[in-house]
């Protein structure tokens, strides 16, 4: 099964109604992203900590990372640069940070506030090569913007 962005966004809308903890948004976004797609192995936010550094948020998935400091790995290369990473084989990305060893693609996009103030990243790993591209940055773009910056 693949997601439905356009369906995710009505849900998510649902959910989330009239919430603004942080905390709740990140769960309830891990949850259904990552029960939404069979390519989404371990689906999560990095919460931007202050002194350049990521602590590990709420998550689908097996354990992980959890603190990532913005100087290292594909999280901190999003974090960094405010880039979206989209990296269809993780053993190619220079200082990748291997925090499950199935892990062979990955996505991660900056989250940020109505203020553009970056609160984190999400994460989304798959156990499948190349699995992500840009629609699902376009489609996860359009639900972080929904979901934190309004």
């Amino acid at each position: 099964m693949r997601i439905d962005y356009d369906e995710m966004e009505k849900t998510l809308a649902a959910l989330t109604e009239g919430e603004t903890d942080m905390i709740a948004l990140m769960a309830t976004m891990a949850c259904e992203l990552h029960h939404a797609d069979d390519r989404f192995d371990w689906t999560g936010f990095y919460r931007n900590v202050g002194n350049e550094t990521l602590k590990i948020g709420p998550y689908q998935g097996g354990h992980g990372c959890l603190t990532i400091p913005f100087s290292r790995g594909v999280c901190g290369a999003a974090a960094r640069t405010g880039a979206v990473q989209i990296v269809p084989d993780v053993e190619a990305f220079p200082g990748h940070i291997a925090c499950s060893s199935s892990t062979r693609s990955e996505i991660v996009l900056p989250v940020r506030d109505a203020d553009g103030v970056l609160i984190g990243v999400l994460d989304i790993d798959s156990d499948r090569p190349g699995a992500f591209d840009d629609t699902d940055a376009r489609g996860l773009a359009r639900l972080l913007a929904q979901t934190f910056a309004r």
